[in-house]
């Protein structure tokens, strides 16, 4: 009875806007103390973890992000996406749909895309006859894909809570991102055909002035990705790189920021979002060291397996479950609470961990825009100031396709596998 009690005032608090840090703290502490454990163990991971080398990426890549996102880089994106790909039938759906992509790789967040992007992409469609309804849903629904491309910060955050190699999940995420892609690419296709949406025609021209107007951003996947699978930096020292290249080009070539009062600001506010992320991290990893020594998942896995026969409806419910999960919790959050209770059950099923991990960050992506409370939809409605309700209709269609290739990608595992046994990375 008091268990239930307790449980009703952590509802409570939740309900009523307490951070989520606050409710992991209070019931880790509350349960070390119950079993007459020093609560110290709560922080013990914590410092484990604050040793691993690569989570320093996480501060400098979203340092990164967010400078990004402040300058004038997303124009220069958009204008070089329309010169390559805006002779295509549906050309600025592709134009939206890529640089959204790329432009969430890089700041991890598929909200801060929509915030940043939406605002150029949106009346650009409008004026490209595409419809209000489709423009909506392209906008709040595709940001999300470019979780899965390097340097996306919830597949480093997956890899140092699941404790995988973070290379390998970066090229397992790969091909099934390039998949969720071309999906959509197509449903823009068709879009582009049935509402006779004008093309752009490519001349040498404009080509030109959009690869030099974005001369010194074009090198930065380049630099990251190419010099992590070249062995010439780690994750850690390829987000120092960034951080400092990102730097020197919006500040001191393209002064899109100012030194004195941007650069602190922005600082600021990335370093906000990675301490948001550090306390829930070193919160959720001291009541999951409870859970584990009270053998937690195993009575989960004991419970599951007197309902749950086979490894194929295992998949099923564990994608419905991370779908209300994305739903309901930012991603880092639902990394860092959900992934060390999944994990033994997922393997006790025969679940590769690189694949689960794909299949957990797509779910969490597709989370993000399913109804009622998906977080960017909310995001989606402030700053297109649209109904909730336009935006849920708005996002059927392709929240449809993406769950199609969630089924896909669940269910063939070779298409997250394929590419980490081609390279060799372990």
């Amino acid at each position: 009875m008091e268990i239930v009690f307790i449980g009703l005032i952590f509802l409570l608090l939740a309900l009523f806007g307490t951070p989520l840090f606050v409710i992991i703290g209070a019931i880790a502490l509350l349960s070390f103390h119950s079993v007459g454990i020093d609560t110290s163990a709560v922080i013990v991971e914590m410092y484990r973890i604050s040793n691993t080398p690569a989570l320093l990426a996480i501060p400098l890549f979203s340092f990164t992000g967010y400078i990004l996102a402040e300058s004038k880089t997303p124009q220069r994106l958009v204008d070089l996406s329309q010169a390559l790909f805006g002779w295509i039938p549906g050309g600025l759906a592709v134009v939206a749909l890529v640089s959204c992509a790329i432009f969430t790789a890089f700041t991890g967040a598929s909200g801060i895309t929509i915030i940043a992007l939406g605002g150029l992409l949106f009346p650009a469609m409008l004026q490209n006859a595409y419809s209000e309804k489709f423009s909506l849903g392209l906008l709040t629904s595709c940001g999300n894909l470019g979780l899965l491309f390097p340097p996306s910060l919830p597949i480093i955050l997956y890899a140092l809570v699941a404790k995988i190699n973070i290379n390998t999940l970066f090229v397992a995420g790969f091909v099934p991102g390039v998949l969720l892609l071309i999906l959509v690419s197509f449903y823009c296709f068709y879009k582009g055909v049935t509402l006779s949406v004008p093309r752009t025609r490519v001349t040498f021209r404009n080509l030109y002035k959009a690869i030099k107007a974005a001369i010194w951003e074009i090198p930065l996947p380049i630099i990251v990705i190419g010099g992590i699978y070249g062995g010439l930096f780690t994750v850690t020292e390829a987000a120092a790189v960034s951080a400092f290249y990102v730097l020197i080009v919006e500040v001191f070539i393209y002064r899109d920021i100012k030194l004195s009062s941007d650069v602190p600001r922005i600082m600021k506010e990335s370093m906000l979002l990675v301490g948001g992320i550090l306390v829930i991290l070193g919160t959720a990893l001291g009541l999951t060291n409870y859970l584990i020594d009270a053998e937690i998942p195993m009575k989960i896995l004991q419970f599951l397996r007197s309902f749950v026969q086979t490894k194929l409806v295992f998949l099923i419910m564990l994608n419905l479950f991370l779908l209300v999960v994305g739903c309901m919790l930012d991603i880092f959050s639902a990394i860092i609470v959900v992934v060390p209770l999944i994990t033994p059950i997922a393997l006790d099923f025969g679940v590769n961990p690189i694949h689960l991990g794909v299949i957990f960050l797509v779910n969490l992506g597709i989370g993000y825009t399913t109804p009622p409370v998906g977080m960017n939809l909310f995001i989606a409605s402030f700053r297109f100031r649209k109904s909730i309700l336009s935006l849920y209709a708005a996002s059927l269609p392709f929240l449809a396709i993406l769950l199609v290739a969630l089924i896909i990608i669940t269910y063939i595992p070779e298409i997250s596998l394929w590419l980490v046994n081609v390279v060799g990375i372990k």
